[in-house]
């Protein structure tokens, strides 16, 4: 694995090693000891994915205190804009955002503290998103910002979105817990 800081605090693109033979790809996608090595304290407690139609936009998700987590996020089908929020306030960070493809082809993942909110663009037909994560689920403390307040240029005319997704208020709006 090899480990870039991202322009926000504490994230991380990670390079997954994929090996390459005449049967195809192998790629290893956690390593505890590695991820420790390199300064990335994570606990894995849920593991799940999404598939999604091109043009689709997911986010900008998060889970609030005590059920925060950090995610390492990567695209094992296709490919995706993944995009990160900095939601600390304390950080040198605050507020800004920053993308990442990651795909099949690339096969980058992206490492991402807690306190950020979280979602992707999907870039191609079928693409799956595959989230590890350091807590397990709690509904009442799933929430999210808006996608479209955080200054990004998506890049999509018509995005398919959620109700729930549109439903979420402004990054100006959000008073950040963490």
């Amino acid at each position: 694995m090899n480990f870039e800081p991202a322009p926000l605090n504490g994230a991380f693109v990670i390079t997954l090693p994929a090996p390459a033979d005449n049967r195809g790809l192998f790629v290893k996608t956690f390593h505890y000891t590695t991820l420790q090595s390199a300064g990335i304290h994570f606990e894995l407690k849920e593991s799940y994915f999404s598939i999604s139609k091109k043009d689709v936009i997911r986010g900008m998700h998060f889970q609030t205190p005590p059920h925060q987590h950090s995610k390492i996020v990567f695209c094992p089908q296709g490919a995706i804009l993944d995009v990160i929020v900095d939601l600390r306030k304390n950080s040198p960070t605050y507020g800004q955002f920053f993308a990442q493809e990651l795909s099949i082809d690339n096969h980058k993942a992206l490492f991402i503290p807690e306190g950020f909110a979280h979602g992707f663009k999907s870039l191609t037909e079928g693409a799956m998103t595959y989230y590890l994560v350091s807590s397990e689920y709690s509904k009442p403390n799933d929430t999210g910002i808006r996608y479209d307040s955080i200054g990004m240029n998506w890049q999509v005319a018509a995005p398919i979105l959620s109700e729930r997704d549109l439903s979420f208020i402004s990054l100006s709006d959000f008073n950040s817990p963490f």
